[in-house]
């Protein structure tokens, strides 16, 4: 089971469009390709947008992400909500037992 922390920086002004589009199209269909959003999070005066996701399938997670990028409904978002995010931050995290 692979784990990846996900942080945004949301241009300003724009965390309610993002969220709202993260919540009706960006969730789902992530859920559809097989990932598990663990939590979500915002961070107050920040315009941070913090999530993370969880993968277990019979996929690496590059094979899966990448599956999930040229899906037809991902490509077909148009206008693409990724235009709210001023800067992306990515983890693989692996847990400690």
């Amino acid at each position: 089971m692979q784990h990846q922390l996900r942080i945004y920086t949301i241009k300003p002004g724009e965390m309610t469009a993002w969220l709202d589009e993260w919540t009706r199209l960006i969730a789902p269909l992530r859920r559809r390709h097989g990932f598990e959003i663990v939590g979500a999070w915002t961070v107050d005066q920040e315009d941070k947008f913090v999530w993370i996701l969880r993968y277990a399938g019979p996929k690496t997670w590059q094979e899966a992400d990448d599956a999930y990028y040229a899906s037809p409904d991902r490509t077909a978002m148009q206008p693409d909500p990724a235009r709210h995010i001023g800067k992306t931050e990515h983890w693989m995290m692996t847990p400690v037992r």
